[in-house]
């Protein structure tokens, strides 16, 4: 058969169901293998858009995203989308073209080399030099992306190599299982628990699998010990469990950070480096046990007492099996801690103010969503707030990067989660600075035809920055921007357009727009001078409970 056949054939035989993607002509061959297939073609409006779609494709179901890009400046905007996906453990096979390699025909035109750029990004990147090869590189690539710690992987194919005719088959698929922690390392971590006064478990990026959250549930049920989890932790644990204390959305100083300075033990489960770390250790503090798919790395801030290395899931069983109350326990501290973050974190939810303050809207939101509800954050200083004050009640119902922490993300995500879940409501929440970098994806969310929510913040400035930027004690200088009419520019792509005119009308527009068809954007503009009063002044000034 042709290569290209032989690729989308491959494709298929991995379970492959959609491709996000922007063709060009080093792609036609492929095109046409893909025109016959039963996976799907998503065509974006940007290269970019279409790596994020993929990464989230890979993020919520676990298997691998595909994605599709021509030559030259169709790969290079990959770059981002990839490094998303390798930073954030999503799992990613990025496809480009390339110019024929056995007889050139146009010099170096629009050539880059691409494998040399991809190689410091991804976990692995080849070009394609026999159709042969086809099966057993597209089986490698998504076995390397798939495995713990789950990344970005790349293919070329190059025009000629695609055109030519191959003598072999698809590669058989094969089930590998992961591997169990060793039982003396389960016994040392029982041993350090059962002797601890002041246990807490703190719940990481890589713990965000299916698995892991059943085998967390059931070992906080039984142990009765509390936890707190990082942004991209988030879901892991029904946020509603009476144990669970609230999210490491600062690196320092939050107020569940005084439950994590009394702790004299933390149980690290799916601790990833990529994120910012939600405690210090320090010479004489609290001890830390790892649990992972891989030993810790060490450095200054992190230099865990124990490592329990296997499959995650796995080891929370383990541990579960063998750990029983100990009379050494003490949670008292931790119960007062969670009542006052609680408190804290409902301050100012009722406030009315317009502009719209984070701390309503996040509420405000909250309530509007059903609790298997998809919100997926672009970045900004808002992301903060839903870490904080927004509780997920399931696995990966808030989408959030704190790996790369890119602008440009949410809208791109929200467009692929409703394509793996198009049961579900999913809103794209954007400051209008994200929003307006890959804006153009409104229009393939309304050519899929999907129910999508996208709220767009506005306050005409990179806010983020502009906020840290006086923190800093730097005059306001290079960070304010105008903006389009957002209602007219929803409109034009086909999108119905809302602008919130005063708070209270927030929570209609909310569930109008949730229950009705096709692309909904509202736009709301916010009111960011909480940020200085509460995230630094307030923070700085407070004090743990005794």
């Amino acid at each position: 058969m042709k290569a290209s056949d032989l690729f989308i054939r491959s494709l298929e035989q991995e379970g492959v169901e959609f491709i996000f993607g922007v063709p060009g002509e080093e792609n036609l061959d492929f095109l046409e293998s893909l025109r016959t297939s039963k996976i799907k073609l998503i065509l974006t409006r940007h290269e970019q858009g279409a790596g994020f779609m993929a990464a989230t494709y890979g993020r919520l179901t676990g298997k691998v995203g595909v994605c599709l890009s021509t030559l030259g400046p169709g790969v290079t905007n990959f770059v981002t989308a990839g490094a998303y996906a390798q930073l954030g453990a999503m799992p990613i096979l990025m496809i480009s073209g390339q110019k024929p390699i056995k007889k050139s025909k146009q010099g170096r035109f629009q050539i880059i080399d691409v494998i040399e750029m991809m190689r410091p990004i991804t976990k692995f990147t080849k070009q394609i030099v026999h159709g042969n090869n086809i099966p057993v590189l597209v089986h490698e690539a998504i076995r390397i992306a798939r495995e713990e710690r789950p990344g970005a992987v790349h293919l070329e194919l190059p025009e000629d190599i695609a055109a030519e005719e191959c003598h072999t088959l698809p590669f058989e698929t094969v089930t590998t299982r992961r591997p169990q922690p060793d039982e003396k390392a389960i016994d040392k971590a029982v041993e350090m628990i059962s002797s601890a006064k002041h246990p807490l478990l703190l719940i990481g990026a890589g713990a965000n699998r299916n698995r892991t959250c059943g085998a967390l549930d059931k070992l906080m049920n039984k142990t009765g010990i509390y936890c707190f989890n990082t942004q991209m932790g988030k879901g892991v644990i029904d946020e509603s469990h009476p144990h669970f204390i609230g999210t490491a959305a600062l690196s320092n100083k939050d107020y569940l950070h005084c439950a994590i300075d009394r702790a004299d033990l933390i149980i690290n489960v799916g601790h990833d480096v990529i994120e910012k770390p939600p405690f210090f250790m320090s010479i004489g503090g609290a001890k830390v046990i790892h649990i992972n798919h891989f030993p810790s790395n060490i450095d200054e801030v992190y230099f865990p007492q124990l490592d329990v290395i296997g499959d995650i899931a796995g080891s929370i069983e383990k541990l579960t099996q063998k750990l029983e109350k100990s009379k050494n326990w003490d949670f008292s501290y931790f119960e007062r801690v969670k009542t006052e973050v609680e408190l804290h974190l409902k301050e100012k939810s009722e406030d009315t103010r317009f502009p719209v303050i984070p701390q309503h809207l996040v509420m405000q939101v909250r309530q509007a969503m059903p609790d298997n509800g998809i919100i997926a954050l672009d970045n900004g200083v808002y992301k903060i707030w839903f870490a904080r004050n927004y509780k997920a009640y399931l696995p990966n119902t808030v989408l959030l990067d704190n790996a790369l922490a890119t602008m440009g993300a949410g809208l791109p995500s929200a467009i692929g989660a409703k394509i793996v879940h198009p049961d579900r409501k999913v809103m794209a929440i954007c400051g209008d600075g994200g929003f307006m970098m890959n804006s153009q994806e409104m229009e393939t969310a309304v050519r899929l035809g999907l129910n999508l929510v996208v709220m767009v913040l506005r306050d005409n400035a990179y806010g983020m920055i502009k906020w840290k930027q006086a923190g800093m004690g730097f005059p306001d200088f290079g960070l304010d921007y105008g903006n389009p009419d957002f209602v007219k520019y929803a409109e034009s792509y086909g999108a119905k357009g809302h602008r919130l005119k005063a708070t209270e009308q927030l929570p209609d527009l909310l569930y109008e727009c949730l229950d009705a068809k096709g692309v909904q954007l509202i736009e709301v503009p916010v009111d960011y001078s909480e940020n200085e009063k509460v995230l630094i002044d307030e923070l700085n000034a407070r004090t743990c409970i005794l």
